[in-house]
């Protein structure tokens, strides 16, 4: 098994040890782009000095914007079904707990999809729990259609990331081919023991079956895959390194790695109280361990979700978040409900803004909210896509993208207050394009956009 548990909790113990001047050594390689070692991550997880962490944010920062530009990917997730036969301990929809579980029909799908494209969706995620019987794949192909299929006046759904339990090489087959986006699944935890303490009697519970899943992805054609742990089951410093190590196996065996990192927090759910966990991860480290994978791997996104406040969520966009969900309901069936004035939610989320409020936010701090998808439609996926992004040469389309996906949006979906502001955003930003064709081609799809034309992009 390529996750070494004896040689991170070494180098854990070891890094005990560093100084500020080793972080600082740490610092400076990574400012050259040189790429930090395993033991060289385990010393800046160390770090406790505000100067140091200060360091720390501003250098995670200056790799963000390096890459990604003022470009922040908008989302929502897509509950279908809360069967599930796992009894997960920090989850609410475990086995254990009884409520009355339901997975929508392709009626009530496409109900969902219509009410987040009136919110100005284009990228969605799709998430249901694991159930051979009540939620197969020939389910989620099912659902997949429906969402691709629907559509209301101006509003589609361009892109379907899936988070399904981890599956066989055949059944990832079938999702390459019903196109979806990015393939995410959570390892939740990385240290072995406490897996299985999480995961009793569960189909869920067999670990290596559980980390191997992305190699049957990739051996199955899907080349962007998202990692991920919930923050608070076992030592995040131990998680973080588990996740590196993950990244760095599927670069060396299928030449690229996470094309994503989630980084959800562990909340209370039905069924589940905090007090029986005891690596909870507070404000100041949790910023710490964003900023720390921003330097670790550079060119991986990094999605944050409704789990975390506005504030919180706000503050992490300037030490490498690069993905935000806006709007969202955890509940099957949520949007509806929510329409309606009940929600059943599968935990509790932090951030409950509207995606226009989300919106303006983003702007008001001068990013521009990116409904793009035009990398995974062109083919702008997995080695190539990582190829692109390390030349710098990605710059060139996503910015642009990103700019002509918010004026759709805008137009669309947004009151004045939203046009006035995108537009003062893509005016500021467009002076900054370098290149004179790229310039002349978004103000054509600009043009082209306001004499009604839809879904333009590079």
């Amino acid at each position: 098994m390529f996750i070494d548990h004896e040689y991170i909790e070494r180098i854990l113990e070891e890094a005990k040890g560093a100084k500020g001047e080793d972080i600082k050594a740490v610092l400076e390689k990574a400012k050259r782009r040189d790429g930090l070692s395993y033991e060289d991550i385990a010393v800046l997880l160390q770090a406790e000095d505000k100067e140091d962490l200060n360091e720390i944010f501003k250098l995670a920062g200056e790799i963000k914007d390096s890459i990604y530009g003022k470009r922040i990917v908008i989302f929502a997730p897509l509950y279908v079904s809360d069967y599930c036969v796992n009894n997960c301990v920090y989850c609410g929809y475990k086995r254990t707990n009884e409520f009355n579980r339901r997975r929508l029909t392709m009626e009530e799908v496409a109900e969902e999809v219509k009410i987040l494209e009136k919110m100005g969706h284009k990228r969605l995620a799709l998430e249901l729990g694991e159930d051979p019987v009540n939620a197969p794949i020939d389910y989620v192909l099912e659902c997949l259609k429906t969402i691709y299929s629907t559509q209301s006046d101006n509003g589609e759904i361009r892109r379907v990331n899936v988070n399904i339990a981890a599956t066989t090489v055949e059944n990832y087959k079938l999702l390459k081919e019903a196109k979806i986006g990015t393939y995410i699944l959570f390892q939740e935890t990385y240290h072995k023991p406490t897996y299985e303490l999480m995961h009793p009697k569960s189909l869920k519970g067999d670990y290596n079956y559980h980390t191997t899943a992305f190699d049957r992805a990739m051996e199955a054609g899907i080349d962007d895959v998202g990692g991920g742990v919930l923050f608070g089951l076992s030592d995040p410093k131990f998680e973080v390194l588990g996740l590196m190590m993950h990244n760095k196996h599927l670069e060396e065996k299928y030449g690229v790695g996470f094309h994503t990192i989630s980084m959800p927090r562990l909340k209370p759910a039905a069924g589940v109280t905090l007090q029986e966990f005891p690596h909870l991860v507070d404000d100041e480290m949790f910023k710490k361990l964003v900023a720390i994978i921003r330097i670790a791997v550079p060119f991986t996104g990094i999605i944050m979700s409704t789990r975390e406040t506005s504030e919180m969520r706000r503050e992490l966009i300037k030490y490498g978040v690069s993905q935000l969900s806006a709007g969202s309901s955890t509940g099957v069936g949520g949007y509806k409900e929510r329409e309606e004035g009940r929600e059943t939610l599968q935990f509790k989320t932090s951030d409950d803004r509207t995606p226009l409020e989300v919106i303006k936010s983003v702007l008001d701090d001068g990013y521009i909210p990116s409904y793009c998808t035009a990398c995974y439609r062109r083919g702008r996926t997995g080695e190539r896509f990582m190829k692109l992004a390390k030349s710098g040469e990605i710059q060139n389309v996503c910015e642009p993208n990103a700019m002509t996906t918010l004026l759709e949006f805008a137009i669309d979906y947004g009151d004045k207050e939203i046009l006035e502001k995108a537009e003062a955003v893509v005016k500021t930003e467009r002076e900054r394009i370098k290149r004179k064709d790229i310039r002349d081609i978004l103000d054509k799809n600009i043009e082209r956009l306001r004499a009604g034309e839809r879904d333009l992009y590079l």
